[in-house]
């Protein structure tokens, strides 16, 4: 079941008003709130006409200000043009087609990740049971090298988790 939209009023004034949690709000709370996954709904506080679209674009201008990123000019001239509503239809549905595939292979690839990280984990663990079992005194080698390799395994599993952690990280940018 889908969550119900944080509405928000605007005013003539252009401020933002949070009605579910009664206080003024920016576009970059606006954008914290939509990047932590709630569906916010803006709206005329007067007329009660819907400004979603027209917010939502704001934001992106916003932080795309200042930042040699963002949409491609050549995009952006063409949603320009793009002012019959049959080309602009296909335009939308264009870019909403190559975002939901972007979707889909950024999920795709952090799930192999995380399958490459227990299959890397996998041994370690086996080693590390390896060396904390303890045998008959046949089967036991000096405490001093068991240590030793106790010591090496756990350096090991730190490296990993950092390359695991730094790979999330380049991931998610």
């Amino acid at each position: 079941m889908k969550p119900s939209a944080v509405l928000i009023k605007k005013y003539g004034n252009r401020r933002l008003y949070d009605t579910a949690g009664s206080r003024y709000v920016n576009l970059d709370d606006l954008a914290a709130l939509i990047r932590a996954g709630k569906d916010v709904r803006v709206v005329d506080a007067k007329t009660g006409q819907d400004l979603t679209r027209v917010v939502l674009t704001q934001i992106i201008t916003e932080d795309a200000r200042g930042k040699p990123t963002g949409l491609p000019l050549e995009l952006l001239r063409q949603l320009i043009i793009a002012s019959d509503e049959v080309r602009q239809e296909f335009l939308m549905w264009y870019l909403k087609s190559a975002f939901d595939t972007y979707q889909k292979v950024q999920e795709t690839v952090q799930s192999r990740l995380s399958e490459v990280q227990s299959a890397i984990l996998s041994p370690v663990e086996m080693m590390k049971r390896f060396l904390g079992a303890t045998g008959t005194s046949q089967e036991r080698t000096e405490s001093s090298e068991v240590e030793m390799l106790r010591r090496r395994v756990a350096d090991l599993e730190a490296q990993l988790k950092k390359s695991a952690s730094r790979k999330q990280r380049r991931t998610r940018r």
